[in-house]
């Protein structure tokens, strides 16, 4: 990925533009992390960018934003700007761009996004961002107040590089926080959520969450229950633990699971019925959050002699046979007794074996006389 981007910066070069990689890739490449994002910063225009790259396309060119995919690796070209008014505290409505990289970089949200590359791999870091990554402290470019008021996304990006890393967040940032927090409320959920998402699945998660709680974000982010949280390596499964606005985005799927885990967490998640009923996904997560062994889980439900419905052995067109009757909703009624029978080893899954259990049990109950 390193050698692509630098074949990109040798390109733009090669045109007479200045271009350089910049931010989370290369504060990555310091610290030694896989980064799968690529920002690229230059003084040429996105005109002049999609003339150099003619197949990129343009996710927003009123923000001077080109994107150009190389071997399926996306590259952001963002041209070097000045952000002059935002709007709603989140979004710029004006910018301008200019030809000075130190300017572009102070519109950042961190120091330690500011680090930048050129063609020859040297690092540049005109904000003290290497300073900062040495003493592993998050803090803002320029006024941490003025910076979180502008763009209220950057509270929470804030708290997501202090998990992600295990960097301190500095005094100034913290106050800042607690003196704009209430602008959360004018981020859209889908934003919350991926900044949350972040936060919950890293190793350092506890931590993160540690943050939002001293901060008091989670009554702005409106999770009502955040101090119970349930970590674990299961997405869905740590926001079944959580109590949330009905606003974050749930696909329908996966509000259904969510459903399925909250209705399982008060039963015996290593209970044939359960696992039958509900299936291994469900009671899985449920027993990570109950800090039960999850495995275990797997190891019955992978032994139960059936897994649905239709693996017992005999169709509802033998069971009408046997009783000579037409369809009707006692076939319901024998099949929840047969899946219960088996299920808990009073009766082998064996046609011969069920077929001679419905003569005894049901002839004389559902048979026509």
């Amino acid at each position: 990925m390193l050698e692509t981007s630098l074949k990109i910066l040798k390109k733009i070069e090669k045109k007479g533009f200045k271009a350089y990689i910049v931010g989370g890739f290369v504060r990555d490449f310091i610290l030694g992390r896989n980064s799968v994002d690529v920002d690229i910063a230059t003084n040429a225009t996105p005109k002049e960018i999609k003339e150099i790259f003619p197949t990129c396309f343009v996710p927003n060119e009123v923000y001077g934003s080109i994107t150009v995919v190389i071997k399926n690796i996306r590259f952001e070209i963002t041209t070097f700007r000045r952000e002059l008014t935002y709007f709603n505290n989140r979004k710029p409505i004006e910018i301008e761009y200019i030809d000075d990289l130190l300017e572009d970089l102070k519109r950042r949200d961190f120091t330690i996004n500011t680090l930048c590359m050129d063609s020859n791999r040297n690092v540049i870091d005109l904000l003290d961002g290497m300073k900062d990554i040495k003493a592993r402290k998050i803090r803002t470019v320029g006024d941490s107040f003025e910076k979180f008021s502008e763009d209220s996304l950057r509270i929470l990006r804030a708290i997501r590089f202090a998990t992600i890393l295990d960097f301190e967040l500095t005094d100034e940032i913290k106050e800042a926080i607690l003196n704009t927090k209430k602008y959360l409320s004018n981020i859209s959920y889908n934003r919350k959520k991926d900044e949350l998402d972040k936060i919950f699945m890293s190793n350092n998660a506890r931590y993160g969450i540690d943050l939002l709680l001293d901060l008091g974000l989670d009554k702005e982010l409106e999770i009502y229950n955040l101090k119970d949280i349930k970590i674990s390596n299961d997405l869905i499964g740590v926001w079944s633990s959580l109590e949330v606005s009905s606003k974050y985005p749930f696909t329908k799927s996966q509000k259904e699971l969510i459903d399925k885990i909250n209705n399982v967490k008060n039963l015996d998640n290593f209970d044939k019925n359960v696992l039958y009923k509900y299936g291994p996904y469900v009671n899985k997560v449920a027993a990570l959050n109950k800090g039960l062994d999850d495995s275990k889980v797997i190891d019955i439900y992978n032994k139960l002699p059936i897994k649905v419905r239709n693996d017992i052995d005999i169709t509802s067109k033998e069971i009408m046979e046997i009783l000579n009757l037409s369809p009707g909703s006692y076939i319901n009624i024998i099949y929840k007794d047969l899946e219960d029978k088996i299920l808990n080893g009073k009766l082998l899954n064996n046609n011969k074996m069920i077929k001679e259990y419905i003569k005894s049990n049901y002839r004389g109950i559902y048979e026509k006389r």
